[in-house]
């Protein structure tokens, strides 16, 4: 199983900032590398030609059977035993070791009897040069990681802010805040170069704008149909009751009150689209308050009380919620309907066939019907819009024995 990473570790200023150092390490250890090499052979090179040249003068005064020079000798001390013996074999070398705690450059060849001579140079002012060298590399290249670090923290920050800045616009405008704008102000400056942040601001931004005049014109359309549909069905009403007694009266009479109930519904819709419902707040029993709904319902509905609580709310919207989740237990689910009240948690449940797997995810959808059935209508979205108005949470969901469950949770 794939460890989980930290919040922080998925941050794109993060995995810049790692992608930034790791480039700058590789490219410093490799120029590094490269001039130390590069340094290191030349500084060798320079102490081996200096000791080889020492060999062979040390040579031509053995075989001239004069004195050899300080720091020349048959078999000296401290000769690395690997040059001795190439040396005996016939052949001249250069090795650096350490002698007497100093770093000695040796250089050996034949000399008669099986033995080897031997000159060495001081070789620690070329340590010490190599070793400032490589501090020298160390601290340039932790300067140059750690500037570079500063200023690509810095450039990406700002895109990372104004990508933040993006993504929170687009989360307000998905909160139903359609009045939620980016405004980058690179997009309202032709001369500016448009970079693919700006694009992304100007996109979310004509999305909302197109989002926004087609909801506007939706809400606008349903509420001129319902003030439209309200004049004639009230004639409609009116001349329905002067209908003679029969059962064809009947059945225009319901239909008829079918329709002036959607077009009452239709209204309430429109005015909850607006935004602009103000609430009339009063202390409420709440399980008094259930209590009332189921009676006023006229259905055959439970009542458990397991925790009452007194609320703060608006007791006719609170009762129009409630009064929608019932009518719809009843209407598309199937008995017992039970609602209970456990503190400021209301939940209603029925023992049918549960909700459709789409209003489960996505919330109640106007008039949508699937699979055949009879759909929702605008109960439940009626509902959900009160709700927000007083501030609750509705959720629906089904059982795990079977029927649908709607809960609704009060501040």
């Amino acid at each position: 199983m794939r460890p989980a990473l930290p919040r922080w570790a998925g941050t794109l200023a993060v995995k810049s900032a790692a992608f930034i150092a790791v480039m700058c390490c590789a490219l410093a250890a490799l120029l590094g590398v490269l001039v130390h090499v590069s340094v290191t052979d030349q500084t060798v090179g320079q102490a081996r030609d200096l000791a080889l040249s020492r060999l062979q003068d040390a040579t031509e005064a053995y075989e001239a059977g004069d004195a050899l020079l300080p720091g020349a000798g048959v078999d000296p001390e401290g000769l690395p035993e690997r040059l001795r013996v190439l040396a005996v074999a016939g052949e001249r070398g250069t090795m650096v070791s350490s002698h007497q705690g100093r770093p000695i450059m040796w250089a050996a060849g034949p000399a008669n009897g099986h033995r080897a001579l031997a000159v060495e140079v001081d070789y620690s002012q070329q340590a010490r040069t190599i070793a400032g060298l490589d501090r020298s590399i160390l601290w340039s290249s932790a300067l140059a990681i750690g500037a570079t670090l500063l200023v690509g923290a810095f450039a990406v920050t700002r895109v990372t802010r104004r990508l933040h800045g993006t993504a929170q616009v687009a989360r307000r405008i998905s909160a139903g805040d359609l009045d939620a704008r980016v405004n980058d102000p690179r997009t309202k400056d032709a001369t500016r170069p448009q970079d693919e942040v700006a694009a992304v601001a100007a996109a979310l931004d004509s999305m909302a704008s197109s989002l926004q005049s087609k909801l506007l014109s939706e809400q606008r359309f349903t509420a001129d149909v319902a003030h439209e549909l309200r004049t004639p069905l009230t004639g409609l009403h009116a001349a329905a009751e002067l209908l003679p007694p029969g059962r064809p009266t009947e059945l225009v009479r319901d239909r008829v009150a079918a329709l002036r109930t959607l077009t009452e519904d239709l209204l309430e819709i429109s005015r909850l689209d607006t935004g602009r419902e103000r609430l009339e707040v009063d202390t409420e029993e709440l399980g008094a308050l259930a209590a009332r709904v189921v009676r006023t319902s006229g259905t055959d509905t439970e009542v458990r009380i397991v925790r009452d609580a007194r609320v703060e709310t608006d007791r006719r919207r609170l009762e129009r919620v409630l009064g929608n989740l019932v009518a719809n237990a009843h209407k598309h689910g199937a008995a017992p309907v039970v609602l209970t009240v456990d503190g400021p948690v209301v939940t209603v449940r029925d023992h049918g066939g549960g909700y459709p797997e789409y209003l489960v995810a996505h919330g109640p959808q106007r008039f949508r019907t699937e699979g055949g059935a009879k759909g929702h209508g605008l109960g439940l979205t009626i509902a959900v819009g009160q709700a927000e108005v007083l501030g609750a949470r509705l959720f629906f969901g089904n059982a795990l024995g079977g029927g649908a469950v709607a809960t609704l949770y009060l501040q």
